[in-house]
């Protein structure tokens, strides 16, 4: 077997298939729902209790010993003291439901549980040359199987999962008594060897009461992977900068284009991506791009302003040595463009406009979400918040309650999980600017921290990220993602025209969100809940276009000129949603399965008489191969996750609609170079059965990877079938960027996403119990504030009862319309 492969099945993110739980029993054709009690802070008894404490029990893998019961102390192995014992027992002989653990298996590593992980790897290094050669590229909680995550919302962690679920047969896997030890996952690089390896570490949580309150590691597995390049390191960006700008060669070519101060000189390094052997994983290479600051050293000045052309650099990162240098072609510096700053008036010599008023945003009663650790509630939507280095937010167990049916589940995990921005120019260096910003760089790790009342406004909820550093160190990204509700327009609104009245409803939406700077680029990244059942996925664009630098005469069509000497290539940026689906699925259950759904055209005939009949035609995409598909705007394309034994109460299937927004495709040959690496990107729907090694589509480590078409064109080879099975859709969404002048100096936000529908999951509009509201203005302004009860004629128009009565009356009604005449006289003080 490849070494990768088995590297690969250590995923940051990998459950085990849910053939590892327990399926539901068999389910007919009727309605589902839920079971237990939804929203009960106790935990409730799960159906199979006594199974579990039978003789045969099944293990999960490589834990065997968590699940039998030990026949001296009563608890199960593993546990650490008896203070871990939950207060519930499970049926039977009175062995208590235990844990090991006292945060959320799912909740990001804390600061300790990264630095104990950390100390456990190096301390496990065969030699001290070893040990001083480990570089932390990454360090994550390595996800738990699914089932764990339903035992711990069902006993540990309630109200999320009031019910598990006894399995179908006899001797069918089981959920364990107790939660296992969470476990880090760990990508290191070994600077010495050029060695990349990937280690998960067992960790132990000793409670304060019993041992003195630490953390303490064990090594659970490690395997080197062969021929590859982790991410690259913001700390080997900063040495490579200092390294070029100290290059003698480099300081005379500068001084060539009439620069002779370094500390003017930016220096971006970029990936090499893979173009032959000579960009092979043998060596850590990195590329850089060359800026320059105008005359002035003030900090706040735009130095994307002016690229240098024709210098070529190639620098080993691991060595750190330039190991090629050729200043090629002389291309002037561009001239100072007098519009290139963006910051405040004051400090670019600019004006700002003065007729802006204050907005405020308030909620005197505070938010309608309620946070518990990293758990939320919205109303009737429950999640919970995770983040990665490479992913950045990530958004686990998304459920809505819906009354009577209970929780209800709608996906497992969503996140974004690569991104790239292919570049259209051929000339060098930017036919070499093909970015993977996840893979190669990391949206998490490029994270900001949040500022009140500018990146978000009104009540907000910030979540913390913590990272480690490359010599393995922690650190802390404060307020990291933000949470908070936002009005968004009209939810719903009807007039009735005969009685005038009116009902209308605001929507309000929860967002959640964070944003991360890649070089000269920024991306905002958003998970919208609607009050309707609907999720939006958005992401936003922003930041400064990378540019080159033109002679006097030259002129290029792959790009637009932005002021003089300078222009803006054309490019793409993609991004890969990755969606692992879980519709009306109780844990462990694989019954989901996906439709196409286009419009169609009737053809004339005695069905069509008029030539006017559409249709919308579903079809299954029954296998992996079956599954790649594109979007299509003239047959209203779109696609449905479907269970395939729920139904609704006209007798549909319960499903939730992938509705595309704009997309593109790559706009390169089939022999592009980039697309060696990035074959995902050549469809814009993927589809394929959970596996718990498949995380990211353009395999883990993309860097100078050589592999043709790693990650999901090979996964589907497999052509794995999906009629009924745990599925995860993989969306690839972009927008094909042609620069305008309005986009420098700095780029107004563009939007760009995708939305989750309910399609026949609710038996009607789950927004029609949203509660009217009305404006009422107070001394700090107008809020928003629940509407009083209205009678039926406080809201009726005037003018049009008047226009009924004038029909009533002309239409022989009179004795009606004299029965009438009283209330319209007492309503609306007129007279007819």
């Amino acid at each position: 077997m490849d070494p990768r492969e088995g590297a690969q099945t250590l995923c940051c993110h990998a459950s085990a298939e849910s053939s590892g739980g327990g399926a539901a029993a068999g389910k007919g054709a009727e309605m589902r729902g839920s079971g237990g009690n939804a929203g009960s802070l106790e935990p409730a008894p799960a159906s199979g209790e006594v199974d579990m404490l039978g003789d045969s029990h099944a293990h999960v893998e490589h834990q065997p010993e968590l699940h039998r019961p030990n026949s001296k102390a009563g608890v199960p192995f593993g546990s650490l003291d008896s203070a871990s014992a939950v207060t519930s027992t499970v049926k039977g002989p009175g062995i208590p439901v235990l844990r090991s653990q006292s945060a959320h298996p799912l909740d990001p590593l804390t600061p300790t549980e990264i630095a104990v992980a950390i100390a456990t790897v190096r301390a496990a290094g065969a030699t001290p040359e070893v040990r001083d050669g480990m570089r932390f590229v990454e360090v994550v909680l390595n996800e738990p199987d699914k089932n764990v995550v339903a035992l711990a919302d069902a006993y540990f962690f309630p109200p999320y999962q009031p019910t598990l679920y006894r399995p179908k047969a006899k001797g069918g896997a089981m959920y364990p008594l107790q939660l296992p030890p969470r476990q880090a996952r760990l990508v290191v690089y070994n600077k010495r060897t050029n060695e990349t390896s990937i280690w998960v570490v067992e960790l132990s949580e000793v409670h304060a009461t019993a041992r003195g309150g630490h953390h303490r590691g064990k090594v659970f597995s490690s395997v080197n992977v062969p021929d590859v390049q982790p991410p690259m390191d913001a700390m080997e960006y900063a040495e490579c900068e200092a390294l070029v700008k100290e290059y003698p060669p480099f300081v005379e070519a500068m001084k060539k284009r009439g620069i002779e101060d370094m500390d003017l000189v930016m220096v971006d390094p970029w990936c090499v991506g893979y173009y032959g052997e000579e960009d092979s994983p043998s060596r850590r290479l990195g590329r850089p791009l060359i800026f320059c600051r105008t005359e002035s050293d003030c900090p706040l000045e735009n130095g994307y302003a002016r690229p240098v052309e024709g210098i070529h650099v190639l620098v080993d990162m691991r060595h750190m040595q330039v190991i090629e240098f050729e200043d090629r072609n002389f291309v002037p510096l561009p001239p100072p463009d007098p519009l290139r700053n963006y910051t405040a008036a004051s400090s670019r010599g600019g004006v700002d406009r003065t007729d802006i008023k204050p907005l405020l945003i308030t909620q005197p009663e505070g938010p309608s979400f309620r946070v518990n650790g990293y758990a939320v509630e919205w109303q009737k939507w429950n999640f919970r918040v995770g983040f990665t280095p490479r992913e950045g937010l990530v958004i686990h167990t998304v459920a809505y309650d819906d009354g009577s049916r209970g929780r209800r589940s709608v996906a497992h995990r969503l996140s974004f999980v690569e991104m790239v921005v292919p570049y259209g120019d051929p000339h060098d260096p930017h036919y070499r600017k093909n970015a993977f910003d996840a893979g190669e760089d990391g949206l998490g790790r490029n994270a900001h921290s949040l500022k009140r009342g500018c990146d978000c406004l009104g009540h907000i909820k910030y979540f913390d990220a913590h990272f480690t550093n490359f010599l393995g160190g922690v650190e802390t990204i404060e307020n990291c993602v933000c949470m908070h509700e936002e009005d968004h327009g009209i939810l719903w609104k009807h007039q009735d025209w005969r009685t005038g009245m009116t009902e209308v409803r605001r929507s309000r939406r929860l967002t959640v969100s964070f944003f991360c700077t890649v070089a000269n680029y920024e991306y905002g990244f958003f998970w919208h809940f609607y009050q309707d059942g609907h999720i939006e996925a958005e992401v936003k664009l922003t930041g400064i276009l990378s540019l080159g630098a033109l002679k006097a005469d030259e002129n290029r069509r792959q790009g637009t000129v932005i002021a003089p000497g300078l222009y803006a290539p054309v490019h793409q940026h993609f991004f890969v949603a990755r969606l692992d689906m879980s519709v009306d699925c109780n844990p462990g259950e694989r019954l989901n399965q996906v439709v196409e759904v286009n419009m169609k055209v009737e053809d004339p005939g005695p069905e069509n008489p008029h030539n006017n009949a559409f249709y919308a035609e579903e079809t299954l995409l029954s296998s992996e191969l079956h599954a790649q598909r594109d979007c299509n705007a003239l047959t209203h394309r779109h696609w449905i996750v479907r269970n395939t034994r729920t139904f609704n109460r006209t007798g549909q299937l319960t499903g939730y609609k992938l509705m595309p927004g704009r997309n593109c495709l790559p706009l390169a040959g089939p022999d592009a170079k980039f697309l060696r690496r990035a074959a995902f990107l050549n469809h814009n729907l993927w589809v394929t059965e959970y596996k718990r090694d498949e995380c990211f589509p353009g395999g883990e480590f993309p860097n100078q990877n050589p592999r043709v078409g790693e990650g999901l064109p090979t996964w589907v080879k497999q052509d794995r079938k999906l009629e009924e099975t745990d599925v995860v859709l993989w969306y690839v969404f972009g927008v094909t960027h042609v620069p305008r002048l309005e986009d420098w100096p700095v780029m107004p936000v563009e939007h760009v996403g995708f939305k989750l529908l309910p399609h026949g999951f609710f038996n009607c509009s789950p927004a029609v119990d949203v509660p009217p509201s009305e404006a009422t203005i107070a001394e700090d302004g107008i809020k928003e504030a629940p509407a009083k009860g209205v009678g039926p004629t406080d809201s009726i128009q005037p003018t049009l009862l008047s226009k009924l009565i004038t029909i009533t009356i002309s239409s022989g009604f009179r004795p009606l319309a004299s029965e009438m005449m009283p209330a319209i006289h007492e309503c609306c003080n007129c007279n007819l």
